[in-house]
């Protein structure tokens, strides 16, 4: 199966630019003598050429963040010994950790694409907008699933919160939007109006934890329209997507990620959400040695989140497993204060530090702790005049733990 459909198109919404084969084929003539691809991956027609040509002939490509410096990551990584199953290699430090590499097939990557496109009914007429930058993997998974399908594609670069963006939507008649936790806050701040724009269908969301009270409010806000909104689960390691809670299952389901999505399984393992299915990665990478290990892991994934499977193999996740702090001397789980409080919360020296955008310190301080059922003087409460985020929406706790 190729991922790119013949009948599937990308057009950027700023210049009008099309992707053509003659662009691909230029672009694996560039590329034809590299073991490895080293791509910086901008919200470009070229930069998808150029990737899709990697694809065609069956060359590992590392996508990257075109506005960082990554010498020393090529320099670390550059090698003429591969495994012939490795196509795609995507960084995933998160928001900790020092980055390394995961590896993933190109059988993963086409299960993953028919995965998403079959849970979202995804067809020729649909047309997806960029949200997201196309070196993470949430972007990534969005372009895949279209191509497959032989869907449109628009690249945007502005963003959601210019009216740039919401011209691309109407002039393209988008009909899909997927949007992580830190986009719905955005969203509903701009306050969305789906009536405004009645090419859009469909609304998913990924890349965290979003609050149940914005799960129900844009879901009703589709609904009203006679649109749907999807809530998904995934990791990098996953290729990305593993579960999908469909529109349907919301209002019995508020909270969970959903099911597992075709092919793949759930399981609880001491507490650890342990995932199984034809789109898990070969393994990490830390020298350019590992670049040419096989399938390290045959399909199974420990994905280090905590949660529990009701009866019907719904899904809900309660935490991270690294996720942890302690305040005097009581272990605490930082995702169960930011399910219970509008904070980012981090560990320090036998306190929690948490950060706000908005409300009374004080008296915040005073309900964690109470919450918690600790003296005050464990809790630490921050103003902060807007959240750090990483490229992919995610809060960026490690810029959070330096400003201690």
């Amino acid at each position: 199966m190729n991922l790119l459909h013949p009948s599937a198109r990308v057009v950027d919404a700023a210049t009008g630019e099309r992707l053509t084969p003659a662009m691909i084929d230029a672009a694996a003539a560039e590329i034809a003598g590299q073991p490895i691809v080293f791509l910086p991956m901008p919200t470009t027609v070229p930069a998808v050429a150029r990737y899709l040509a990697a694809w065609r002939l069956e060359k590992p490509v590392l996508l990257l963040d075109p506005d960082l410096d990554h010498r020393a990551l090529i320099a670390r990584y550059t090698t003429g010994e591969v495994h012939p199953d490795l196509a795609l290699l995507l960084t995933t430090s998160g928001s900790t950790g020092d980055p390394k590499l995961v590896r993933l097939s190109r059988s993963a990557m086409l299960a993953n694409a028919g995965q998403v496109a079959e849970s979202l009914g995804v067809t020729g007429d649909d047309v997806a907008i960029t949200t997201l930058p196309l070196f993470y993997s949430y972007g990534l998974s969005v372009l895949h699933s279209h191509l497959l399908r032989g869907a449109t594609v628009v690249l945007e670069r502005t963003g959601i919160m210019q009216k740039e963006f919401w011209a691309a939507v109407g002039e393209h008649r988008v009909t899909s939007l997927a949007f992580v936790p830190s986009q719905y806050e955005m969203a509903r701040r701009l306050r969305f109006d789906p009536a405004r724009y009645p090419s859009v269908r469909t609304l998913t969301q990924a890349g965290g934890r979003l609050r149940t009270d914005l799960v129900a409010d844009f879901a009703a806000r589709m609904d009203a329209v006679g649109g749907r909104m999807f809530v998904m689960y995934g990791q990098t390691e996953a290729g990305p997507r593993m579960a999908c809670l469909p529109p349907e299952r919301l209002a019995d389901r508020l909270g969970s990620v959903g099911r597992a999505m075709p092919g793949g399984t759930f399981a609880i393992e001491d507490g650890e959400v342990v995932y199984r299915g034809p789109n898990v990665m070969m393994g990490y990478a830390e020298t350019a040695a590992d670049l040419a290990r096989g399938d390290d892991l045959a399909g199974v994934l420990h994905t280090g989140d905590l949660g529990r499977l009701d009866d019907d193999g719904f899904l809900f996740i309660t935490g991270r497993l690294k996720r942890m702090a302690k305040v005097f001397g009581v272990r605490i789980n930082l995702d169960d204060v930011e399910r219970h409080f509008p904070v980012a919360a981090v560990a320090g020296d036998d306190r929690l530090h948490v950060f706000t955008e908005d409300g009374d310190v004080r008296a915040l301080r005073s309900k964690i702790a109470e919450w918690l059922g600790t003296h005050f003087t464990g809790v630490d409460v921050r103003m902060i005049e807007a959240l750090p985020l990483l490229p992919n929406g995610k809060t960026d706790y490690r810029a959070l733990e330096a400003s201690l």
